[in-house]
């Protein structure tokens, strides 16, 4: 496995591979890898020959509140995984090399109405700082392929709206959530969760399993979406939002989407004591 922090050697190696026939799939991180991370590695490998990941903390898509700082970093055991995994390449920049006149003096990518709605009113800079390191790295990587995980579902069609709006010749492949024994999402978050907190933690996934019931039973999406919040907060998490939408575009739900076998998704973020949470369910009323 090679190991580059260099955006010349970067290109270097990936021209070499396609002189060779090869083709690239990319998958950027952050960093603290689990599970879910390396099942992202996994379906790179199916969809290409070569395979490049990325590990870097974007400061652009974190607010001066959140935990940017405290951002767990762990480099050496994220590498020995990535080369257990069989990945070719690990590109880690440094921030001077990503944002070379700093991340406040960037050009910047916006994505416009999607990334204003649901977590973008929670998080309003959140989407332009990953739009635009992604976009940086694509341009810096070129694959055909990018692999994201669901879990992060409106983030997914944040970057396929953006790889569509500006013509790249990109495939954007979407990773199946992946789960802890007791249905808690996978995240790299959830390493600050202890006791209590973690214990009740996978109720998220428990509270939008029992709203796809309900919407199923016909209940209607407002009562359904105030059920679980109720359930959530009996729980201790403090709720942002819990929203049924439609998987495309995530529009609003109406009853003839739902009784008309539109794919639905329920999103939800809260948090549980200081550590927020996101999760969502897809299904489709048969």
């Amino acid at each position: 496995m090679i190991t580059c922090n260099s955006v010349e050697q970067l290109r270097s190696q990936i021209k070499a591979w396609r002189e060779a026939g090869d083709t690239i799939a990319f998958v950027p991180t952050m960093g603290n890898l689990h599970a879910g991370h390396l099942s992202l590695i996994d379906i790179a490998k199916q969809n290409a020959t070569r395979v490049v990941a990325s590990i870097y903390v974007n400061p652009l898509q974190f607010s001066p509140d959140e935990d940017f700082e405290s951002y767990p970093r762990t480099l050496d055991e994220d590498l020995k995984k990535l080369e257990q995994r069989d990945t070719d390449l690990v590109f880690t920049p440094e921030s001077s090399i990503i944002y070379p006149h700093g991340e406040q003096r960037s050009s910047y990518v916006d994505v416009p109405e999607l990334s204003k709605i649901i977590e973008g009113e929670y998080r309003t800079d959140f989407f332009k700082g990953v739009a635009t390191v992604v976009l940086k790295l694509f341009n810096m990587v070129q694959p055909d392929v990018a692999v994201f995980g669901e879990k992060d579902y409106q983030q997914l069609l944040v970057i396929r709206q953006m790889v569509e709006d500006l013509n790249l010749a990109i495939e954007i492949i979407g990773g199946e959530t992946k789960r802890e024994a007791d249905g808690l999402a996978m995240s790299s978050r959830n390493n600050y969760l202890t006791g209590t907190d973690r214990e009740n933690s996978c109720f998220l996934s428990v509270a939008l399993l029992q709203l796809k019931t309900q919407i199923e039973q016909g209940i209607s999406a407002e009562a359904a979406e105030d059920n679980c919040v109720e359930t959530l907060e009996k729980y201790g998490f403090d709720v942002d939002y819990v929203t049924l939408r439609e998987t495309k575009g995530l529009d609003n739900v109406s009853k003839d989407d739902i009784a008309n076998g539109v794919e639905l998704i329920v999103l939800a973020a809260a948090k549980m004591g200081k550590t927020r949470l996101i999760d969502n369910v897809r299904f489709v009323v048969v």
